[in-house]
């Protein structure tokens, strides 16, 4: 991901906040990767002040940790955390997705459409990375359907946590989408049908199964 320049004082926190978050949750960084002030401040063409409190931010939610020098790391990845996050998932992106079914317009149905026609040559075509963001357009399309600030919020910041894991997925998956091994949106089309059905209890069936499968693969590769 291309960190942009950040020419607003009055935005400059939140506009490094916003992109670190997002190349978090997009699977930009390694697990245990460190994150240093300078080299950060350096990218985004601003002074440390900035960039340090955005680290803060994003250690208050959990998707990093400060050393006592004040660089950042992301966390790493181990069995235990994968579970802990993946039952949370599970509850809360449930919820969402039964929520959000009868609130789901036709052009959101068809934006979803969209989505897993384009996920099924973006994996052969394109980097990963932009199959991770068609994943998570697809996932929120849905969630935001749903109404529901709080669990939209809560949901972000599971998936900002998650982040390190689906490095850890993409690195794994990439050559297997590229050879045809993989299928990148099996679940998603499930998931789709149930929704145009209006199946509640079908589409939230299917968006738990598709986390489980991600959360499957992902114990193989994580150490405990």
């Amino acid at each position: 991901m291309k960190f942009g320049p950040v020419l607003s004082r009055t935005t400059i926190q939140d506009s490094v906040y916003q992109q670190l978050r997002q190349a978090l949750m997009n699977a930009q960084f390694d697990p245990d990767q460190t994150l240093t002030i300078a080299s950060l401040a350096e990218t985004f063409g601003t002074s440390n002040m900035p960039v340090r409190e955005a680290l803060r931010r994003l250690a208050a939610e959990n998707a990093l940790e400060i050393s006592s020098g004040g660089s950042a790391r992301v966390p790493v990845v181990t069995k235990a955390r994968l579970d802990d996050l993946c039952r949370a998932r599970v509850t809360l992106e449930a919820m969402a997705t039964e929520l959000a079914v009868p609130l789901l317009t036709q052009d959101d149905l068809t934006t979803l459409q969209n989505i897993v026609s384009e996920q099924q040559t973006i994996g052969r075509e394109k980097d990963v990375y932009t199959l991770i963001g068609k994943n998570q357009e697809f996932h929120f399309t849905i969630y935001r359907a749903s109404g529901s600030e709080v669990l939209i919020q809560l949901i972000e910041t599971l998936w900002l946590r998650f982040g390190p894991y689906m490095r850890v997925l993409s690195t794994h998956s990439a050559p297997l989408i590229k050879a045809g091994v993989a299928e990148p949106s099996g679940h998603h089309q499930t998931i789709l049908q149930a929704l145009r059905d209006r199946d509640a209890a079908r589409a939230k069936a299917a968006m738990i199964a598709d986390i489980e499968a991600t959360q499957e693969v992902l114990r193989t590769l994580c150490p405990e």
